[in-house]
């Protein structure tokens, strides 16, 4: 499938490219890395909506722009990113797999130890920038509770496909799946 998607969240417009990612299944490319109008204007909304936390996390990359404004709102001197490979760095850490709808290979994602040793016992919020199957949710919601932290909230810019049907989920929008045309 070509073509483009007309996405409108928090008052921006978007044209985003239709990619296929698999013999079935193709999605509209939504990246917010570089884009400053849908972080800054995402951000408050998603903000408001957030119960009170004492970090969010992320994975590894997408959403590090959206939790970076999160935490500068709510006054967080710090954020945790679920790196999706073990660093030479780490100290202790914390790993999980996962197969995600773009990347549909199996990757690792961690969190540095020292990063673990400050979710125990914290409230914490899980933000990315789209859920879609809700798996790299779920390996980051593992490491949080390895980590001896409470999951308080997950969210995100966009819910895409069944996500939008989760009541579990703080979303502002919902993005379409399209199936591959034969």
């Amino acid at each position: 499938m070509e073509g483009y998607y007309t996405l409108e969240v928090a008052g921006v417009t978007r044209q985003l490219p239709i990619m296929q990612v698999s013999d079935t299944l193709c999605i509209a490319s939504f990246v917010i890395l570089g884009d400053c109008e849908i972080v800054t204007k995402s951000a408050p909304l998603i903000e408001e909506r957030l119960p009170q936390v004492d970090y969010i996390v992320t994975a590894e990359a997408k959403g590090i722009p959206l939790v970076h404004e999160l935490c500068r709102l709510r006054n967080l001197p710090y954020y945790i990113v679920a790196r999706k490979s073990v660093k030479p760095y780490m100290s202790k850490p914390l790993t999980d797999e996962v197969v995600s709808i773009t990347t549909q290979k199996k990757q690792t994602l961690c969190l540095d130890g020292k990063d673990a040793l400050l979710l125990k016992g914290k409230r914490v919020a899980i933000v990315d920038d789209v859920i879609s199957t809700g798996e790299s949710l779920s390996a980051i919601e593992r490491l949080v509770e390895k980590a001896g932290g409470e999951i308080v909230a997950k969210a995100a810019i966009l819910a895409e496909g069944d996500a939008a049907r989760r009541e579990d989920i703080i979303f502002l929008e919902e993005l379409p799946l399209f199936p591959v045309e034969a």
